[in-house]
């Protein structure tokens, strides 16, 4: 019987086995790099070991440190959680052979499955359909999809339309690789950017039985990465579903898998599907399976591995369950990751963090992160995960949608916007989804973008005026006199201009004629507009601005009425848009360059970014060079425009 637990990861996936832990009466060890020393992970576990150092390779890469602190620590059992090792089917036998219970699937089981090639190999065998590329590539096989063959998440994956463009690919899916999962083996796949990712959920004990859970639709990515994800799978008829099934436990006991996995399968638009892989851990995605199942699926593994039977029949699903993934990234901007201080993450409403099947509640969140911690470069862009459950895809679909918009989210741009447009999309709501969803409906997704600024930016310089010392808002006068005027930018650079008088008379303001005033204070403004009546919710962070209402959020950043001539910066500058390291340079000084051109790669928070041009013209300085690390605004190069 497990008595402690050590969870061989960080952030979310950690606090999710450690609730888990406090409801099954097990002690927690937590590991932990420097820059995760406040986390909250550290703060919730029982005992919390250190792993010096900040580069995942020094830290939560390290298996013999990890097994090391679960020795000292005293824990006799070692989740592994998702990412980092938990694939690793060395890790997997250190753990056994310290003594240790692992918490996953035989060593021989990820190792079978642990290269995507060898896995592929297997699985055609076992008679499950494969996507291959028979031989060097050609021009008959493209567009090609480049992958990491032993990790996923996005990360070592590029697609290639153009065979002069493999070369450059698989130099840069090598180097992302090795840095995110220490082997730098890729492989190419034909792409299919219209096909449906489609994935079912394994459990299966040491005695013979193995559950298909259900499967989860997982199309809406970005970057290979998954956006939305849920359960079940809208529009898979029963034949099909019986088949996927079918194939998964298949896939399972041709390898004598034990404990939580996942068969990820790509859905063809002539209603074929092949085999991508099969991740031999708990997936992120895992909480839509929970929803519609009612299971604790942390729970199962501790159970399976503790020599637990499954029962014979598994349980039936009920309802559907949508879970959006909260990111910290910028889409307009290339969905640039961001970091620095997350001021504020709360639902409104009831507390629902980690509630397991949300059946009760509606909604469901799980993060790594709370109100007041710091985002930095060195892990994923993952915020928080934000999941909905009702009796029908429409609801959950509303449910979420409402529950994200309603979010106070402060301090970090992230693709709330999108989430919520996404959800609301007519495509999405009739379940027309496919890999390129995000990239066909771009436009639609962030054409609603601002529309609530200005009356945001009015509740924003009403609420600051009232947060003045004396009793009248900033601006009243017993006479006619010029008007208050302030100025805020939005997220993307749009400057609204607010123009207004306080008077005995009510409310003046410019571009908001019928507007009153109800209430004021220093976080709360009531406007009353054309018969409508809104409350807004301002918080103030230095010259950043957050405003919510049931319209939308908005955040916004104070334009300075006279700013310092020193922060001003050339038109061609290029500044980091994160902090990160020089991983290349593709450019020379007094190279001619074209807008949009890459001049060199940043890596942060285990992705490449690319640098580009923002014009025609002469590079006239190259302020860094590989290895180099920039902070955040730091200047990177200068183009002279044409």
């Amino acid at each position: 019987m497990i008595t402690t637990l050590l969870v061989a990861n960080r952030g979310e996936i950690a606090r999710r086995v450690f609730r888990t832990c406090r409801d099954l009466g097990i002690a927690t060890v937590a590991v932990y790099s420097d820059p995760d020393a406040d986390s909250p992970h550290v703060h919730e576990a029982d005992t919390a070991v250190r792993l010096p150092g900040a580069a995942p390779a020094d830290t939560y890469l390290r298996a013999d440190l990890i097994v090391r602190a679960a020795l000292e620590a005293g824990a006799d059992a070692v989740h592994p959680g998702y990412g980092f090792l938990s694939e690793n089917a060395e890790f997997a036998r250190a753990v056994e052979a310290a003594g240790l219970t692992w918490i996953g699937p035989p060593p021989a089981a990820i190792a079978a499955m642990g290269s995507k090639t060898e896995a592929k190999r297997l699985m055609a065998a076992a008679g499950v359909p494969v996507l291959s590329v028979g031989g060097e590539p050609t021009e008959a096989d493209l567009p090609l999809l480049v992958k990491a063959a032993a990790g996923g998440g996005g990360r070592g994956m590029r697609v290639v339309r153009e065979l002069v463009d493999l070369p450059t690919a698989l130099a840069a899916a090598r180097a992302e690789a090795e840095k995110a999962f220490g082997s730098d083996e890729v492989f190419c796949e034909p792409y299919l950017p219209t096909g449906r990712h489609v994935e079912v959920q394994l459990m299966a004990d040491q005695h013979g039985t193995v559950w298909a859970l259900g499967e989860r639709d997982c199309s809406l990515q970005r970057r290979h990465q998954k956006v939305i994800e849920e359960a079940p799978a809208p529009g898979i008829g029963d034949d099909l579903r019986a088949e996927l099934y079918s194939a998964a436990v298949a896939a399972a006991r041709a390898i004598g898998y034990t404990g939580a996995g996942t068969a990820e399968f790509l859905l063809g638009p002539d209603g074929r599907f092949f085999f991508l892989e099969m991740n031999t851990r708990l997936q992120v995605e895992h909480p839509v399976t929970e929803c519609v199942t009612g299971l604790d699926l942390v729970a199962l593994q501790l159970r399976v591995a503790e020599g637990d039977r499954l029962p014979a029949e598994r349980p039936g699903l009920r309802g559907h369950a949508i879970e959006a993934r909260l990111y910290a990234e910028d889409p307009a901007r290339g969905w640039q990751p961001q970091t620095g201080t997350l001021h504020r993450l709360e639902l409104v409403g009831p507390q629902v963090e980690f509630t397991i099947s949300a059946q009760d509640t509606g909604l469901r969140l799980d993060s790594g992160v709370r109100s007041g911690s710091t985002v930095g470069i060195h892990y994923d862009a993952m915020l928080a995960k934000v999941i909905a459950w009702a009796p029908t895809r429409a609801a959950a679909a509303r449910r979420l949608a409402d529950a994200l918009t309603r979010a106070r989210i402060h301090g970090l741009v992230t693709n709330r916007d999108l989430l919520v447009a996404a959800l609301r999309h007519p495509a999405f709501l009739d379940a027309r989804l496919h890999t390129g969803f995000l990239t066909e409906h771009a436009a639609e997704l962030s054409a609603d973008a601002g529309k609530h600024a200005p009356i945001a930016a009015l509740a924003a310089a009403l609420a600051d005026a009232a947060g003045r010392p004396g009793a009248l808002p900033s601006g009243w006068r017993n006479l006619p006199s010029q008007p208050q005027v302030k100025r805020y930018r939005d997220t993307d650079g749009t400057e609204y201009e607010v123009r207004y008088r306080v008077t005995r008379d009510g409310l003046r303001a410019d571009g908001h004629p019928g507007t009153e005033l109800l209430a004021a204070s220093p976080g709360r403004v009531t406007l009353r507009t054309a018969g409508l009546t809104r409350t807004f919710e301002v918080a103030t962070y230095s010259d950043a601005v957050y405003v919510d209402s049931p319209a939308g959020p908005v955040a916004l950043t104070v334009v300075e009425r006279f700013p310092d001539p020193a922060a001003q910066t050339d038109p061609g500058a290029l500044l980091a848009p994160m902090p990160g390291t020089v991983v290349r340079t593709a450019v020379a000084v007094g190279d001619t360059v074209t807008a949009g051109q890459p001049l060199l790669w940043l890596e942060a928070m285990k992705m490449e970014h690319q640098v580009c041009a923002p014009t025609d013209g002469l590079l006239t300085e190259l302020r860094v060079a590989p290895g180099q690390q920039v902070e955040l605004g730091a200047l990177l190069a200068v183009v002279q425009p044409d």
